[in-house]
């Protein structure tokens, strides 16, 4: 029996994970997809909103401001890319300056500090290549970007390494009332289980060598989970949970967001983020920066039916780039190097839903979390965390450790500090990854942590090996080589991301006579 299950290893899940390991719980997060970052959290602006947009008064416009506020301090401690750029919104016409002078007062009303509105001159000043057509804009200086796979990834680690579990592919199919709290039944298929009870306890910050780098394969079939309470952060799908406890209905509509990547060599055509006013179907096409030198354009709003649907379409890249076009008309767009789409978990008050259910004892919402629920995620986790600890009463544990390194980055080093790393460990003189320049070493480190990669998408979200220019041509074959030699399994059983996307699935010819 656990104290605690967490359905979903997304930023949300995750962020309540690593709350809730400051106390003497047993905890388990439940993830149908082979690693954390796997679902809503894994497509999105990567942007860290300043609150001004968000409704006065709601629990997202509240979340939101705070969790801004938690990012240094978050970003520093777990050790993954933050950058407070700045944001700007857009007024593209003297009709509109009520609009943005009332989405300025919101923002005050939000307690976004920082805030003022700059007219044409300046605002060109700031950033050159906006369009002409703008003649105003309001400047948030709290605005930011973040590495949204690194951040997802940093706090699961932080939890695992506090002695929170993780059972991946795994699918909750149902879940029941008992009398000591709730059963799930659970679907696995290729599950591992990791168990830092068993796989040993690192209590400093970096890599320890008593873990079990592969967790514990499980049985496929079905099982059953019994835990006191239920933390209900399953995204899109958080609606179907919670209405099989639940008298008082909830419906999600997933919406699809379609974005576009651009090389790193166009430069920074942008240096903040630039948006357009919002409209009721959220904050518009988007024109930033990311960490690492790429610029992203999107998202579109298109709310569909299918909780799977991350398919793109001509329709709706072409919608990014015209509407992208209307805020910096030089964009390069012969330099796309990737385009995707990824869901928010949009409920119908447009609102988080975050709490106890009244009757559900023991069952905590985490649901409705779409933008900005990346920038939300630090106060997400405080405030469900309150509210499991109200519940259970539990003691706090010694043994907690806040901090967390990542993986490291020789590009980050100095030549002397590369020098010393290359001679402790020639594998970061070996490049795997031309076009984002990874090494060896980094890939090694990415699958033999703790919460490790064993996919060829998880060495992707935790090094960048595969996100470049090329997309993954060059590098990964050398990739799964590793994978093979670190995990000690064969390359035919690698897949890019869970049991159905197996990298090989035969051989083409002989090559030798004892082939």
């Amino acid at each position: 029996m656990y104290d605690i299950v967490i359905i979903g290893a997304g930023v949300s899940g995750t962020a309540a994970a690593r709350a809730l390991s400051r106390y003497q719980l047993r905890i388990l997060v439940v993830e149908k997809q082979p690693d954390v970052c796997c679902g809503t959290s894994k497509a999105n602006s990567a942007i860290i909103h300043s609150g001004i947009d968000c409704k006065p008064g709601t629990l997202m416009a509240q979340l939101n401001v705070r969790g801004n506020s938690m990012m240094d301090q978050l970003a520093e401690e777990l050790d993954f890319e933050f950058i407070r750029n700045g944001s700007l919104i857009l007024c593209f016409s003297e009709e509109d300056r009520p609009q943005l002078q009332a989405l300025y007062e919101q923002g005050l009303r939000n307690g976004v500090t920082g805030l003022r509105i700059v007219e044409k001159d300046e605002l060109h000043a700031i950033e050159p290549n906006l369009s002409d057509e703008a003649v105003a804009a309001i400047f948030c200086p709290t605005g930011g970007i973040v590495w949204p796979f690194g951040m997802n990834i940093a706090l699961a680690e932080n939890a695992y390494t506090n002695g929170v579990s993780f059972r991946f592919n795994t699918a909750v199919q149902n879940i029941e009332r008992t009398e000591d709290g709730y059963r799930l039944l659970v679907h696995s298929r290729e599950a591992i289980l990791w168990d830092p009870e068993n796989d040993g306890r690192c209590t400093g910050s970096n890599v320890c060598p008593s873990y079990s780098y592969h967790g514990t394969p499980l049985p496929d079939g079905d099982d059953v989970i019994e835990t006191r309470v239920v933390i209900n952060a399953a995204g899109v799908n958080a609606d179907l949970f919670h209405n099989m406890v639940s008298a008082e209905k909830i419906h999600i509509t997933p919406r699809r967001g379609e974005y576009c990547l651009l090389d790193k060599s166009v430069g920074p055509i942008v240096r903040s983020t630039i948006f357009q006013l919002p409209t009721k179907m959220g904050k518009g096409i988007l024109v930033t920066p990311t960490v690492h030198g790429n610029i992203l354009m999107g998202p579109t709003a298109t709310d569909i039916e299918d909780r799977d649907g991350i398919n793109t379409s001509q329709e709706g890249l072409d919608e990014v780039l015209q509407k992208a076009a209307r805020s910096v008309p030089s964009l390069p767009t012969r330099q796309i190097i990737t385009s995707f789409a990824g869901l928010r978990a949009h409920e119908d008050g447009h609102e988080f839903l975050i709490g106890e259910l009244p009757d559900a004892p023991g069952f905590i919402d985490c649901a409705g979390i779409e933008s900005p629920g990346l920038s939300s995620a630090p106060a997400i986790g405080e405030m469900v965390c309150d509210i499991a600890v109200h519940i259970l009463q539990p003691e706090l544990n010694p043994h907690y450790d806040g901090k967390r390194r990542g993986i490291t980055d020789p590009k980050r080093l100095s030549s002397d500090e590369l020098s010393s790393l290359i001679r402790e460990n020639p594998a970061y003189a070996s490049m795997v990854c031309r076009c984002e320049m990874v090494t060896e070493g980094e890939i090694i480190d990415a699958v033999t942590r703790p919460l490790g990669a064993c996919t060829i998408d998880g060495v992707k979200r935790r090094t960048r090996a595969g996100m470049g220019r090329c997309q993954a041509g060059f590098c990964t074959p050398r990739t799964m080589e590793l994978i093979s030699q670190y995990l000690d399994i064969p390359q035919t059983q690698i897949t890019k991301n869970g049991p159905d996307g197996r990298m090989l699935v035969g051989k083409t010819a002989k090559f030798g006579a004892d082939e």
